[in-house]
């Protein structure tokens, strides 16, 4: 059983900042060759540089990619990019997320219609037009081993799927929706040998994670009571989750949702056995 990613080619959004970006970097370090997507630009030549020259002498494993994933020009300028750097596409990880709070009475806030675009659509459209290029690159290959995998697709979700709190409605309903689509997508893309799953975390130090701590510092310590393991996890935990789902030694999982959350969703929020 094989954990490696080296020498795969991995598509990751959200690449600038945060979890996207750890896991982009743990991505490079473990010798694949990754495309950094984002919409931040600066923050992209940033952490990143600029993309090497074609006549470098020592040839890159990491390129970046700016553009609004919202757009499906964009989607399909980043898929086209990817090919032309590294010739395919093995790995996608849609790791660009949003979280805004949301008044759930509020009849004109768009924080539901916002995330749902941002945080579903943009993952569903990126991860359909990938699936198609893997499925044509196994065409090309003429590789019909049942055995083999044509790819895998990491979303990046969160436990506010199946917790209930109104202020993070919005970041809630467009959780679970990711949550299905990955179980749609798995189904429908096993035929093709493209495995679909997902992390759903929870008490990581995510870049919105950080500023609410700054904000409101009492944060902290209402996570830490509430995570069984009594801890936050760095970003790079969670990037260790994606690496082994998109490896072979996850090549029998698909539709699965694989929790990081150090036990957090295991406890009952109202803390008093007398149901």
């Amino acid at each position: 059983m094989s954990f490696s990613i080296a020498g795969k080619t991995a598509i990751i959004t959200g690449a600038a900042n945060g979890i996207g970006l750890s896991i982009a970097r743990h991505f490079a370090d473990n010798g694949a060759n990754v495309i950094c997507a984002d919409i931040d630009e600066a923050r992209l030549l940033d952490e990143w540089g600029p993309n090497p020259d074609n006549d470098t002498d020592e040839p890159s494993n990491t390129r970046t990619f700016a553009g609004d994933l919202r757009e499906k020009l964009t989607i399909a300028n980043l898929l086209s990019a990817t090919i032309d750097a590294f010739e395919r596409v093995d790995i996608l990880v849609n790791a660009s997320r949003q979280v805004m709070l949301t008044d759930p009475l509020d009849a004109d806030n768009k924080a539901v219609q916002i995330l749902l675009d941002q945080n579903l659509m943009t993952s569903l459209r990126l991860s359909q037009l990938v699936a198609k290029r893997m499925i044509q690159q196994g065409e090309e290959l003429g590789d019909d081993d049942q055995n083999s995998p044509l790819g895998a697709i990491v979303n990046l979700s969160s436990i506010a799927a199946s917790r209930t709190q109104p202020g993070l409605m919005a970041y809630s309903i467009a959780s679970a929706a990711l949550d299905q689509m990955t179980r749609s997508l798995a189904v429908a893309l096993a035929a093709n040998r493209i495995r679909v799953n997902a992390v759903a975390f929870g008490s990581v130090m995510s870049a919105s994670l950080r500023d609410t701590i700054r904000e409101a510092g009492e944060t902290r310590e209402d996570i830490l009571e509430g995570t069984p393991l009594g801890r936050i996890a760095s970003a790079n935990e969670v990037a260790e989750a994606v690496q082994f789902l998109s490896s072979e030694g996850a090549g029998f999982m698909t539709g699965h949702i694989l929790t990081v959350d150090g036990g957090r969703s295991l406890l009952d929020a109202v803390g008093n056995p007398a149901h």
